[in-house]
């Protein structure tokens, strides 16, 4: 179903700016991170310090996606995201002009609880605009905050490379940060433009299910699934070098390719969907994710592993959004609620995932800890069911009227209007 005609401008506009927010989204961070060894430095922090700061954000963004995210339900989601997308602009510059630790956690904080709230506004917007649209076009969103990630990352580690200070960084970064903001606010979807109908009653998330329970269920969805991100983006150049005897350089491929491979899938991730629903697309996604993994790990060739990272990525690309996409279309009225705790609980997983395969390393090896996300995985294809999008609405029974004439009757009584 396309557009309707007298308001595909307003749509095509609308998903524009929904794209603007997930790129200076990934922008923003990507940025941030290429500049990590830069504000350590400066700081001269050790690196039990370091994380100190970087778990100031993960709180901050966690409550932003917990609390704040709520405001989306209340306000709507243009009013949350237009204001945040401009704070995400202003709030990363200042980690950079921070004197000492205690200042720089602060400052993450605050750039973490609007990181986090920006995440659920536009989140929200993307799955309005979805709605809107008549068709699946949510994944577009996630791979243009994929390709985000490595603008803001490419951004930063040229100008790095130019010894230019991570002040100087943050200030032209975040300055085009909120003239993107600005522009996507112009362009934002009217509230006023028509969508289809929502899903059966909140209460309940499919089957008689009870909505919380669902929601929980999904939120460990996105928990299995971002746990195998974050342990490629933490543990896969340190398996093909230290593992698999690569050389450092060849070592960057493993996350290069899952990174590529994330992106190319999420750019067809909406056709995929279309084509063969959520719940097929889950599962095909999954066991590609996990036999590649799982193949490579088994073969324990340093150019297996970078095709079973690529597996991973491909694999893992259109997960995240379908998950995403049903918390947020089983009841418009409270997405924001919604996408609060499943998108929680996937930063979750992405947060303590290579700190468990950190852990459970120590005891058995690399190899048998990255077993453990190809594992996960498994979980999420068990549980794809759910993501099935909500049939239509029962009618309403029809009240029979007595007629004089007994055909009339009889077709009044079989006609579902």
């Amino acid at each position: 179903m396309n557009p309707k005609p007298e308001t595909r401008g307003s749509l095509v506009r609308g998903r524009v700016a929904t794209s603007l927010l997930f790129l200076l989204f990934g922008t923003a961070l990507g940025c941030w991170t290429s500049r990590i060894p830069a504000i350590k430095s400066d700081l001269g922090l050790s690196d039990g310090l370091l994380g100190l700061a970087l778990l100031a954000f993960a709180v901050g963004a966690i409550a932003g996606m917990m609390g704040l995210g709520r405001l989306v339900d209340r306000w709507g989601s243009t009013r949350v995201m237009v204001p945040t997308a401009l704070l995400e602009g202003l709030l990363l510059i200042p980690p950079a002009f921070m004197p000492t630790l205690v200042t720089l956690m602060a400052a993450l904080f605050l750039f973490g609880l609007v990181h986090g709230t920006l995440n659920i506004a536009m989140n929200a917007n993307g799955i309005e605009v979805q709605r809107a649209w008549g068709r699946p076009i949510v994944s577009s969103f996630h791979a243009v905050y994929s390709i985000g990630g490595f603008l803001g990352a490419a951004i930063g580690g040229l100008f790095a490379h130019q010894d230019v200070s991570p002040e100087v960084t943050f200030a032209a970064v975040g300055a085009g940060v909120v003239l993107l903001a600005v522009w996507a606010a112009v362009w934002a979807l009217p509230q006023d433009v028509p969508a289809t109908p929502p899903g059966p009653a909140a209460g309940t998330g499919g089957g008689g299910v009870s909505r919380s329970f669902y929601l929980l269920f999904l939120g460990a969805l996105a928990m299995c699934t971002l746990v195998g991100e974050g342990t490629a983006a933490d543990w896969s150049a340190v398996y093909l070098h230290e593992s698999l005897g690569s050389t450092p350089a060849f070592a960057t491929a493993a996350f290069a390719a899952f990174s590529v491979t994330m992106t190319i899938g999420r750019l067809l991730g909406d056709r995929l969907a279309e084509r063969f629903g959520p719940v097929q697309l889950v599962r095909g996604c999954g066991v590609l994710a996990s036999v590649g993994m799982t193949a490579a790990l088994l073969i324990g060739h340093p150019v297996a592993g970078v095709i079973g990272f690529a597996c991973l990525g491909a694999g893992m690309s259109c997960i995240a959004p379908q998950v995403y996409s049903a918390a947020g279309q089983r009841d418009p009225a409270r997405a924001g609620a919604a996408l609060s705790l499943v998108v929680s609980l996937g930063y979750v997983g992405f947060l303590i995932g290579p700190l468990v395969i950190g852990g459970v390393s120590t005891f058995t090896g690399l190899p048998v800890a990255l077993g453990i996300p190809a594992l996960l995985i498994l979980f999420v294809v068990l549980g794809a069911a759910a993501l099935r999008p909500p049939g239509p609405t029962a009618p309403a029974p029809v009240e029979e009227k007595p007629h004089r004439d007994a055909d009339r009757s009889g077709l009044a009584s079989g006609s579902g209007n």
